[in-house]
Protein backbone atom coordinates (compact mmCIF):
# COMPACT_ATOMS: atom_id res chain seq x y z
CA UNK A 1 0.00 0.00 0.00
CA UNK A 2 2.61 2.20 0.63
CA UNK A 3 4.45 1.49 -2.12
CA UNK A 4 1.26 2.60 -4.19
CA UNK A 5 1.32 5.48 -2.48
CA UNK A 6 4.75 6.75 -3.13
CA UNK A 7 4.35 5.72 -6.65
CA UNK A 8 0.91 7.89 -7.08
CA UNK A 9 3.53 10.66 -5.17
CA UNK A 10 5.90 10.59 -7.59
CA UNK A 11 4.19 10.37 -10.61
CA UNK A 12 1.96 13.96 -10.06
CA UNK A 13 5.05 15.66 -8.35
CA UNK A 14 5.49 18.42 -10.51
CA UNK A 15 1.78 19.30 -9.91
CA UNK A 16 2.69 19.37 -6.38
CA UNK A 17 6.01 21.52 -6.39
CA UNK A 18 3.33 23.98 -8.87
CA UNK A 19 0.53 24.08 -6.30
CA UNK A 20 3.54 24.33 -3.44
CA UNK A 21 4.81 27.45 -5.23
CA UNK A 22 1.68 29.27 -5.74
CA UNK A 23 0.85 28.64 -2.85
CA UNK A 24 4.17 30.71 -1.51
CA UNK A 25 3.33 33.23 -3.54
CA UNK A 26 -0.45 33.70 -2.39
CA UNK A 27 0.98 33.68 1.25
CA UNK A 28 3.96 35.93 0.96
CA UNK A 29 1.09 39.09 1.26
CA UNK A 30 -0.08 37.64 4.61
CA UNK A 31 3.18 36.95 6.24
CA UNK A 32 4.51 40.58 5.23
CA UNK A 33 1.02 41.94 7.23
CA UNK A 34 1.92 39.61 10.36
CA UNK A 35 5.41 40.33 9.98
CA UNK A 36 5.15 44.47 9.87
CA UNK A 37 2.58 44.24 12.92
CA UNK A 38 5.45 43.46 14.82
CA UNK A 39 7.57 45.74 13.44
CA UNK A 40 8.32 49.48 14.67
CA UNK A 41 7.02 52.15 12.45
CA UNK A 42 10.78 52.81 11.70
CA UNK A 43 11.49 49.65 10.26
CA UNK A 44 9.27 48.81 8.05
CA UNK A 45 10.27 50.24 4.57
CA UNK A 46 13.73 49.57 5.38
CA UNK A 47 15.86 48.87 2.05
CA UNK A 48 16.70 45.61 1.56
CA UNK A 49 13.20 44.78 3.81
CA UNK A 50 13.72 43.44 6.81
CA UNK A 51 11.73 39.67 6.85
CA UNK A 52 12.28 39.55 10.36
CA UNK A 53 11.09 42.05 12.75
CA UNK A 54 13.92 42.47 14.92
CA UNK A 55 12.92 43.58 17.53
CA UNK A 56 9.65 42.02 18.28
CA UNK A 57 6.88 44.69 19.03
CA UNK A 58 4.69 43.02 20.51
CA UNK A 59 2.87 46.55 22.22
CA UNK A 60 1.65 46.96 18.38
CA UNK A 61 -1.17 44.72 19.44
CA UNK A 62 -1.90 46.26 22.91
CA UNK A 63 -1.66 49.97 21.39
CA UNK A 64 -4.36 49.14 18.66
CA UNK A 65 -6.83 48.72 21.83
CA UNK A 66 -5.51 51.66 23.39
CA UNK A 67 -6.31 54.25 20.56
CA UNK A 68 -9.56 52.40 19.32
CA UNK A 69 -12.33 50.41 20.84
CA UNK A 70 -11.74 48.02 18.95
CA UNK A 71 -13.25 44.79 20.83
CA UNK A 72 -16.52 47.09 20.09
CA UNK A 73 -15.98 46.89 16.35
CA UNK A 74 -15.16 43.80 16.69
CA UNK A 75 -18.51 42.89 17.78
CA UNK A 76 -20.43 45.23 15.74
CA UNK A 77 -18.52 43.46 13.05
CA UNK A 78 -19.16 39.92 14.18
CA UNK A 79 -22.75 40.10 15.30
CA UNK A 80 -23.90 41.60 11.74
CA UNK A 81 -22.00 39.02 9.87
CA UNK A 82 -23.53 36.00 12.01
CA UNK A 83 -27.11 37.66 11.63
CA UNK A 84 -26.42 38.75 7.71
CA UNK A 85 -25.27 34.76 7.15
CA UNK A 86 -27.88 33.02 8.96
CA UNK A 87 -30.72 34.87 7.35
CA UNK A 88 -29.06 34.41 3.79
CA UNK A 89 -28.65 30.76 4.32
CA UNK A 90 -32.30 30.25 5.86
CA UNK A 91 -34.11 32.52 2.91
CA UNK A 92 -32.02 31.19 0.39
CA UNK A 93 -32.60 27.46 1.41
CA UNK A 94 -36.58 27.84 1.37
CA UNK A 95 -36.34 30.14 -2.34
CA UNK A 96 -33.91 27.28 -3.64
CA UNK A 97 -36.02 24.22 -2.41
CA UNK A 98 -38.99 26.02 -3.86
CA UNK A 99 -37.63 27.02 -6.67
CA UNK A 100 -36.14 23.78 -7.26
CA UNK A 101 -38.68 21.34 -6.05
CA UNK A 102 -42.23 22.84 -6.21
CA UNK A 103 -44.44 23.96 -9.01
CA UNK A 104 -46.04 26.96 -8.99
CA UNK A 105 -47.16 29.50 -11.69
CA UNK A 106 -44.39 31.33 -13.60
CA UNK A 107 -41.69 29.98 -11.51
CA UNK A 108 -39.17 29.64 -13.95
CA UNK A 109 -39.99 33.51 -15.09
CA UNK A 110 -39.73 34.89 -11.64
CA UNK A 111 -36.70 32.75 -10.81
CA UNK A 112 -34.86 34.74 -13.82
CA UNK A 113 -36.00 37.77 -12.88
CA UNK A 114 -34.85 37.56 -9.40
CA UNK A 115 -31.76 36.29 -10.60
CA UNK A 116 -31.53 39.28 -12.96
CA UNK A 117 -30.80 41.35 -9.95
CA UNK A 118 -27.31 39.96 -9.59
CA UNK A 119 -26.35 41.67 -12.60
CA UNK A 120 -27.18 45.09 -11.16
CA UNK A 121 -23.85 46.97 -9.36
CA UNK A 122 -24.63 47.82 -5.98
CA UNK A 123 -23.21 51.86 -7.15
CA UNK A 124 -26.73 51.28 -8.86
CA UNK A 125 -28.91 51.31 -6.08
CA UNK A 126 -27.12 52.98 -3.18
CA UNK A 127 -28.81 56.35 -3.64
CA UNK A 128 -32.43 55.29 -4.05
CA UNK A 129 -31.83 52.96 -1.02
CA UNK A 130 -30.29 55.32 0.96
CA UNK A 131 -33.24 57.59 0.61
CA UNK A 132 -35.72 55.35 1.12
CA UNK A 133 -33.70 54.64 4.65
CA UNK A 134 -33.59 58.15 4.86
CA UNK A 135 -37.14 58.74 5.07
CA UNK A 136 -38.22 55.51 7.52
CA UNK A 137 -35.43 56.74 10.48
CA UNK A 138 -33.08 54.03 9.98
CA UNK A 139 -29.61 55.79 8.86
CA UNK A 140 -26.96 55.27 10.89
CA UNK A 141 -28.38 52.37 12.35
CA UNK A 142 -27.02 48.49 11.57
CA UNK A 143 -30.33 47.62 9.92
CA UNK A 144 -29.32 48.79 6.25
CA UNK A 145 -26.45 46.52 6.83
CA UNK A 146 -28.20 43.88 8.05
CA UNK A 147 -31.87 43.13 6.07
CA UNK A 148 -30.71 43.92 2.81
CA UNK A 149 -28.21 41.81 2.03
CA UNK A 150 -30.06 39.14 3.07
CA UNK A 151 -32.40 39.96 0.18
CA UNK A 152 -30.51 41.18 -2.23
CA UNK A 153 -28.11 40.45 -4.98
CA UNK A 154 -25.93 38.14 -2.50
CA UNK A 155 -29.16 36.48 -0.81
CA UNK A 156 -30.18 35.83 -4.59
CA UNK A 157 -26.50 33.95 -5.34
CA UNK A 158 -27.40 31.98 -2.19
CA UNK A 159 -30.98 30.94 -3.92
CA UNK A 160 -29.26 30.43 -7.54
CA UNK A 161 -26.46 28.00 -5.35
CA UNK A 162 -29.25 26.49 -3.14
CA UNK A 163 -31.59 25.41 -6.49
CA UNK A 164 -29.00 24.08 -8.50
CA UNK A 165 -27.74 21.67 -5.32
CA UNK A 166 -31.73 20.93 -4.63
CA UNK A 167 -32.11 19.94 -8.50
CA UNK A 168 -29.41 17.14 -8.25
CA UNK A 169 -30.81 15.70 -5.34
CA UNK A 170 -33.18 12.37 -6.64
CA UNK A 171 -37.05 13.46 -6.68
CA UNK A 172 -37.67 9.58 -5.14
CA UNK A 173 -36.58 10.94 -2.00
CA UNK A 174 -39.68 13.84 -2.27
CA UNK A 175 -41.98 11.30 -3.29
CA UNK A 176 -41.35 8.75 -0.33
CA UNK A 177 -41.89 11.80 2.56
CA UNK A 178 -45.22 12.22 0.83
CA UNK A 179 -46.17 8.57 0.92
CA UNK A 180 -44.47 8.71 4.25
CA UNK A 181 -47.33 11.52 5.23
CA UNK A 182 -44.81 14.62 5.32
CA UNK A 183 -45.77 18.11 4.49
CA UNK A 184 -43.57 20.31 2.44
CA UNK A 185 -41.97 21.72 5.59
CA UNK A 186 -41.15 18.61 6.97
CA UNK A 187 -39.67 17.15 4.26
CA UNK A 188 -37.89 20.13 3.56
CA UNK A 189 -36.85 20.28 7.53
CA UNK A 190 -36.13 17.08 8.13
CA UNK A 191 -34.79 15.19 4.60
CA UNK A 192 -33.56 18.56 2.40
CA UNK A 193 -31.64 20.97 4.78
CA UNK A 194 -29.57 18.55 6.59
CA UNK A 195 -28.41 17.21 2.65
CA UNK A 196 -27.85 20.74 1.61
CA UNK A 197 -25.15 21.24 4.56
CA UNK A 198 -22.27 21.13 1.99
CA UNK A 199 -23.99 24.06 -0.13
CA UNK A 200 -24.51 25.62 2.84
CA UNK A 201 -21.45 25.68 4.02
CA UNK A 202 -20.34 27.18 1.07
CA UNK A 203 -22.74 30.03 1.16
CA UNK A 204 -21.90 30.28 4.64
CA UNK A 205 -18.17 30.74 4.40
CA UNK A 206 -19.13 33.45 1.00
CA UNK A 207 -21.61 35.46 3.06
CA UNK A 208 -19.92 35.82 6.04
CA UNK A 209 -17.02 36.99 4.19
CA UNK A 210 -18.75 39.30 2.20
CA UNK A 211 -20.35 40.67 5.11
CA UNK A 212 -17.08 41.10 7.50
CA UNK A 213 -15.17 42.66 4.63
CA UNK A 214 -18.33 45.14 3.86
CA UNK A 215 -16.53 48.74 3.61
CA UNK A 216 -19.21 50.73 1.27
CA UNK A 217 -22.01 50.40 2.73
CA UNK A 218 -21.49 51.13 6.27
CA UNK A 219 -19.49 53.96 4.96
CA UNK A 220 -22.41 55.42 3.72
CA UNK A 221 -24.82 54.45 6.27
CA UNK A 222 -22.86 54.71 9.84
CA UNK A 223 -22.12 57.93 11.39
CA UNK A 224 -21.52 57.53 15.05
CA UNK A 225 -18.37 55.87 15.66
CA UNK A 226 -19.80 53.18 18.30
CA UNK A 227 -21.71 51.73 15.32
CA UNK A 228 -18.84 51.73 13.37
CA UNK A 229 -17.41 48.09 12.06
CA UNK A 230 -13.53 46.99 11.70
CA UNK A 231 -13.10 47.50 7.90
CA UNK A 232 -14.12 51.44 9.12
CA UNK A 233 -12.04 51.19 12.28
CA UNK A 234 -9.22 50.03 9.83
CA UNK A 235 -9.43 53.28 8.19
CA UNK A 236 -9.09 55.38 11.29
CA UNK A 237 -5.25 54.20 11.23
CA UNK A 238 -4.91 57.12 7.88
CA UNK A 239 -4.83 60.74 8.47
CA UNK A 240 -3.77 63.97 7.47
CA UNK A 241 -0.21 62.92 8.88
CA UNK A 242 -0.16 59.71 6.83
CA UNK A 243 -0.62 55.87 7.72
CA UNK A 244 0.44 53.93 10.79
CA UNK A 245 1.21 50.94 9.28
CA UNK A 246 2.40 49.43 12.07
CA UNK A 247 -1.01 49.12 13.74
CA UNK A 248 -2.62 49.25 10.56
CA UNK A 249 -1.59 45.81 10.33
CA UNK A 250 -1.73 44.29 13.64
CA UNK A 251 -5.33 45.82 13.36
CA UNK A 252 -5.37 43.62 9.79
CA UNK A 253 -4.18 40.19 11.36
CA UNK A 254 -6.74 40.82 14.08
CA UNK A 255 -9.42 41.20 11.85
CA UNK A 256 -8.23 38.36 9.55
CA UNK A 257 -8.37 35.36 12.67
CA UNK A 258 -12.01 35.02 12.27
CA UNK A 259 -12.39 34.67 8.89
CA UNK A 260 -9.55 32.21 8.79
CA UNK A 261 -11.46 30.46 11.69
CA UNK A 262 -14.60 30.18 9.81
CA UNK A 263 -12.68 28.19 7.07
CA UNK A 264 -10.84 26.11 8.99
CA UNK A 265 -14.09 25.02 10.51
CA UNK A 266 -15.88 24.32 7.33
CA UNK A 267 -13.33 23.43 5.16
CA UNK A 268 -14.56 19.81 4.50
CA UNK A 269 -18.10 20.97 3.77
CA UNK A 270 -16.97 24.20 1.72
CA UNK A 271 -14.89 21.57 -1.05
CA UNK A 272 -17.41 19.26 -0.93
CA UNK A 273 -20.17 22.23 -1.95
CA UNK A 274 -17.78 23.74 -4.62
CA UNK A 275 -17.41 20.12 -6.36
CA UNK A 276 -21.02 19.06 -5.49
CA UNK A 277 -20.24 16.06 -5.61
CA UNK A 278 -24.06 14.64 -5.49
CA UNK A 279 -26.33 13.04 -2.23
CA UNK A 280 -24.80 10.99 0.61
Amino acid sequence: MSNNRAGRYMKHWPTYVMLSAVSLIILVPFYWMVTTSLKHQTKIFLFPPQWLPSPVVWHNYVEVFERQPFLLYFWNSAYIAVLVTGGTCLFAALAGYAFAKISFPLKNVIFLMLLSSMMIPTEVTAIPLFTWFSQLGLVNTHFPLIVPPMLGAGGMFGVFLLRQFFITVPGDLDEAAKIDGCTPWTTFWRIMLPLSAPALATLCIFTFLHSWNEFFEPLIYLNSSHLYTLPLSLSLFTDQSGTEWHLLMAASVLATLPLLLVFFVAQKKFIEGVTMTGVK
